[in-house]
């Protein structure tokens, strides 16, 4: 599932140390909520029954939630405020432990092809394992996030994010609450903002366009990540949830949902051996990941990181 939209450690870590997230004090002092959008909760339908979804990732069948108010982020966590938690615990990623993370090649230099490229992804070459990439250097060692301090933080693992959040006094949103946050008050619509991809010729997201993985016209202004806040906002007044970057949720992943009745505060199934990531990101195409439809879901193993998976944090009401 991972290996389709987002690589995964399975396999190719290896006899390498899994060593566990240092979590840092808890911050529940320092929470800012006025930073945070307030989502009064309720009951929508989540999932689709649209031939554009695939079945395989479990996005149907439709079915209604109850959510309890919470509230939710304006934004995806980005490179200064991930800084600023680093700064404040000295917290190891997991990316820095193993030595490496995913990049996508084009973005990788001449330099570092030559000699921190271990290798590319058996199915989806386009993936590279480089040495030394992580979320300060996110195209590895002669790369930096300096001039992109706005931009979503990439190359963090579940376990990084839920550390963060930890440190912050938040938590990862559900997938349900993630979802009901994403569709805006829009009900059964393909993307947050309706049905059209490019509503009177505008771009409305960061995604791909061109053929991929060759050929990216940059069309709406990226070839990378956006800035977290770009592009209009949602009805809720959430930004990029659809492309830019994957979202880390809570939830392990499973492709199926219970048959009937409403779920109340669905928190997924209780084990598992990936977590769910929603939202699609800067390197989906409608000819190989049509993922950054509202509804459309996939995977990663808690230890993974790549270099288009971010996360944005929720708490309770």
């Amino acid at each position: 599932m991972g290996d389709c939209c987002s690589p995964n450690r399975s396999g190719l870590a290896g006899a390498m140390s899994r060593a566990g997230a240092h979590l840092g004090p808890e911050r529940t002092s320092g929470t800012r909520l006025e930073e945070m959008i307030y989502i009064p909760g309720g009951v929508f339908l989540m999932g689709t029954a649209s031939e554009d979804g695939f079945l395989a990732d479990g996005e149907g069948p439709v079915r209604p939630v109850q959510l309890k108010p919470f509230y939710i982020d304006a934004c995806t966590v980005t490179n200064q405020e991930f800084a600023d938690f680093v700064d404040d615990t000295g917290y190891v990623t997991e990316a820095e432990k193993y030595g490496w993370s995913f990049v996508f090649y084009q973005f990788v230099s001449a330099q570092t092809r030559k000699s921190a490229v271990k290798t590319a992804v058996q199915g989806t070459p386009w993936w590279w394992v480089v040495e030394g990439a992580y979320w300060r250097q996110p195209e590895g060692p002669d790369s930096s996030v300096l001039d992109r301090m706005d931009h979503p933080v990439t190359h963090v693992s579940w376990n990084d994010a839920l550390a963060y959040c930890a440190w912050a006094g938040k938590r990862l949103p559900t997938e349900a609450e993630w979802e009901f946050a994403a569709r805006g008050g829009l009900v059964q619509k393909t993307y947050p903002w309706g049905d059209e991809l490019t509503p009177n010729g505008q771009h409305y997201c960061n995604i791909w366009q061109g053929e991929f993985p060759r050929v990216n016209e940059g069309a709406d202004g990226y070839f990378g990540t956006a800035p977290a806040r770009s592009f209009p906002a949602n009805g809720y007044g959430l930004y990029n949830v659809s492309g830019n970057v994957w979202e880390w949720c809570a939830d392990w992943f499973s492709p199926h949902h219970p048959a009937t009745g409403v779920q109340v505060d669905p928190k997924g199934p209780e084990t598992g051996q990936s977590r769910v990531i929603r939202g699609g990101s800067y390197l989906c195409h409608a000819s190989y990941c049509n993922r950054y439809r509202v509804a459309a879901r996939s995977s990663n193993t808690p230890d993974s990181s790549t270099g288009h998976m971010g996360f944005r944090c929720a708490r309770d009401a």
